[in-house]
């Protein structure tokens, strides 16, 4: 049976990922940006956003629900019957990448739901015989049972890495659940034939840790050294963000998640055809390996200081056959929303009124 409960008498573990937003401020700063049921200029949002990041450190609740082969842990902001967005973060980050954009959402009149994915924070697998699965299309799989244990029929989606990989294919797959997308480096869902093809030496050296987690090494180094490395990655991926200790600390905090490790080193060793995945998802492999165009209203955004691989932006326009733009960030790198929330939460306004 599905569970809808907040977590009032928390294990410790589970408190740090807890505390009060700054909702007052947000709603404050929200004048730029409207409200749900306003119209929006559709102005390109082209430099770092006027409220400045950090200003919520936690999250006013934490809840759990059962869905599909998880039980989920997710903040939940705003009116509860209010258009629903779902917002996806990447590796290896957290739901604190959103920390600041759901205040702003929820301000405007939208119910925000940001879950932990697979393998992150206080999301379990139900079962412990449930092989720990970091495909692409098993991760969008997730997200839909979410929602439909929330009884969400369809949302604005939005994410950025591994998150914008997922809110594409549910826009690919299930375009029914998307009512618009928001995504960060646009078109990302990928093909391990594709995969297997060599890239020049400057693009191969950005994906060093993807080779490194093919090896037994790399998989005891992040496993031995997990908040170190992720902390590197942040840097490197976001090289003009001045991150300081408490705000990575806050997020280290989900990948002390039991399968952390094993789904994402599967993740990047599926990529390469190094591990197999699950013959019950071969049909939505199929399906994303032809890169099926995405036909909802999408806004895609880039950051100009993004120092993780990504695609040019002109690679993928043509991969978005609905109302569509995109818009470029300046000095904002790889973790755009929680670098540039106000202008993650234009987009997610405009997208709605496409």
């Amino acid at each position: 049976m599905n569970k809808n409960k907040m977590t009032e008498n928390i294990s410790y573990n589970r408190r740090r990922f807890l505390g009060v937003a700054a909702m007052s401020l947000a709603a404050a700063k929200f004048d730029l940006i409207g409200s749900a049921n306003a119209q929006s200029n559709e102005t390109p949002v082209a430099s770092a956003t006027t409220i400045k990041p950090g200003t919520a450190t936690s999250f006013a609740s934490l809840k759990q629900i059962d869905a599909g082969l998880l039980d989920v842990g997710y903040a939940e902001a705003g009116p509860a019957d209010g258009p629903a967005v779902i917002l996806l973060h990447g590796w290896p980050y957290d739901i604190h990448s959103y920390v600041d954009v759901a205040p702003l959402l929820a301000a405007a009149g939208y119910r925000v739901i940001v879950p932990y994915l697979r393998g992150y924070g206080t999301t379990r697998f139900l079962s412990r015989e449930t092989f720990r699965n970091g495909q692409q299309s098993v991760v969008a799989v997730d997200i839909i049972a979410l929602m439909d244990a929330l009884k969400i029929k369809k949302a604005i989606i939005g994410g950025y890495d591994w998150g914008a990989r997922t809110a594409d294919i549910i826009a690919a797959l299930w375009p029914e659940r998307c009512k618009a997308l928001v995504s960060v480096s646009g078109y990302l869902i990928g093909s391990i034939k594709a995969n297997l093809e060599p890239l020049p030496p400057k693009a191969e050296f950005a994906w060093w840790y993807q080779f490194y987690f093919a090896t037994e090494r790399g998989k005891l180094g992040y496993e031995k050294y997990t908040h170190d490395f992720a902390k590197l990655i942040w840097q490197l991926a976001s090289p003009k963000w001045d991150f300081d200790d408490a705000m990575f600390d806050r997020s280290a905090a989900a990948f002390d998640n039991p399968d952390h490790v094993d789904i994402s080193i599967h993740n990047y060793r599926w990529r390469l055809g190094l591990a197999k995945g699950e013959s019950k998802y071969d049909d939505l492999e199929d399906k994303l390996f032809k890169a099926p165009v995405i036909t909802v209203p999408t806004i895609t955004l880039e950051g100009d200081a993004n120092g993780a691989p990504h695609p040019p932006p002109s690679s993928y326009a043509n991969k978005f056959s609905g109302k569509y733009s995109h818009r470029d960030l300046k000095g904002i790198g790889h973790n755009l929303p929680q670098e540039a929330p106000q202008a993650f939460a234009q987009a997610v306004i405009d997208v709605d009124r496409y």
